[in-house]
């Protein structure tokens, strides 16, 4: 018997709903090492068995938020079971996303070269 293959667009379209879904759940989470954070993306693997799920934090320090919600992983994938409508609900790993404090750095480095050209050309005669 052959298996049906899956929608292509299927993982992108389940971990678009976990990371809508789990930016509610975590809402709810009333640990105090988690501060104002926001889930940037949500990687599932073919078999929808781990989900790698990234998060940025406005507040709070990042190691200990990601310990907490480690720790709380088992209670959000339960929130998850109830919500969603697929047979395997994937095991949780949370880890904190460093994109927008790289790009903080970058955008920080971009304009201290262009003021350094901007003082170079206003020395030199034209």
């Amino acid at each position: 018997m052959r298996h049906k293959k899956a929608a292509p667009n299927r993982s992108f379209r389940v971990s678009d709903q976990i990371q809508r879904d789990l930016s509610e759940l975590v809402r709810t989470l009333k640990d105090p090492r988690i501060g104002l954070l926001t889930i940037n993306s949500v990687d599932i693997t073919p078999d929808y068995a781990h989900a790698q799920v990234y998060f940025s934090l406005l507040v709070g320090d990042a190691a200990e938020c990601e310990a907490a919600l480690n720790e709380a992983a088992g209670f959000l994938r339960n929130g998850l079971f109830k919500r969603l409508q697929i047979h395997t609900v994937p095991t949780l790993h949370f880890h904190f996303d460093r994109t927008t404090e790289r790009a903080a750095e970058i955008n920080t480095l971009i304009r201290q070269a262009n003021s350094m050209r901007a003082l170079d050309s206003d020395d030199k005669p034209i």
